[in-house]
């Protein structure tokens, strides 16, 4: 027997172990956590022609800096909301999911999380849509729109359609009237290595029709990034994983928008 497998059997022996099983669906605490949140910043956003908020990513593993993520953007009163661009756990196990979730409920913001492909694991894209909601989503943040995407073609094994064109085509044709500009949040960018690159020029069309596309955000890389992937003006921003101690912070107001890296 490898040593691998010798300690894969001494832990499943162990008391309590089975706890940490990878497709253990066992969820304790808050689940639908998009959702309620979605419905906090369109009521807190409302009517308002300038929003902040700040952009986090790939916190696996690393709980003691998301803890002092949430701690410094706390101590700022300038935030509406907090985007995360996925990969909350490492292995797709439903503790690392509860444990992100309960640190970052204590941001005194709302917060929404994004699939990232490691949480996809094991049966992790499960317990990530029962704790926090779909993959793609949406919302309204005073007069622009957030919309929010699946990216991690490789690991639906290509089963599905990734990026979702008919989310996508529902988004377009019911843009909200109250919308005047739009900001794409994904955890990778389409030109990744966990992308389908072979509908990654379909994608960049798909966001040119986008009323007055402000941006795109992404993470996974690990390092901050700015490029204009496609050539086409719209910028690309990639956040930093937690462990660098950054925060991305986006301004968007009537004269356009400004971004900050800020240490922690």
């Amino acid at each position: 027997m490898s040593r691998i497998c010798l300690l894969i059997t001494i832990l499943l022996l162990l008391p309590g172990c089975i706890e940490y099983h990878p497709y253990d669906m066992r969820i304790s605490g808050e689940t639908g956590v998009n959702a309620r949140n979605i419905q906090r910043i369109e009521e807190g956003c409302r009517g308002r022609n300038a929003i902040r908020f700040a952009v986090i990513g790939d916190t696996q593993r690393w709980y003691d800096e998301t803890q002092e993520a949430v701690e410094a953007i706390n101590r700022r009163n300038d935030i509406d909301f907090v985007i995360h661009t996925g990969d909350m756990a490492n292995f797709g196990m439903r503790k690392e999911f509860e444990l992100q979730r309960d640190i970052l409920n204590g941001l005194a913001c709302p917060y929404v999380c994004l699939l990232g492909n490691h949480d996809c694991l094991g049966n992790g894209y499960l317990i990530f849509q029962e704790i926090f909601g779909s993959y793609d989503f949406a919302f309204t943040a005073g007069n622009t729109r957030i919309v929010c995407l699946n990216m991690n073609a490789l690991d639906f094994d290509h089963t599905m359609t990734i990026p979702n064109f008919q989310f996508l085509d529902n988004e377009l044709a019911h843009f909200p009237a109250e919308a005047q500009k739009s900001v794409l949040v994904m955890h990778a960018d389409p030109l990744s290595d966990i992308a389908d690159r072979g509908v990654a020029q379909i994608f960049r069309r798909y966001t040119e029709h986008f009323s007055s596309l402000q941006f795109c955000v992404n993470g996974h890389g690990h390092n901050y990034k700015e490029s204009d992937l496609f050539d086409n003006g719209t910028i690309y921003y990639q956040c930093d994983a937690i462990e660098k101690r950054y925060l991305l912070i986006f301004t968007l107001n009537d004269e356009g928008y400004t971004h900050e890296r800020i240490p922690f």
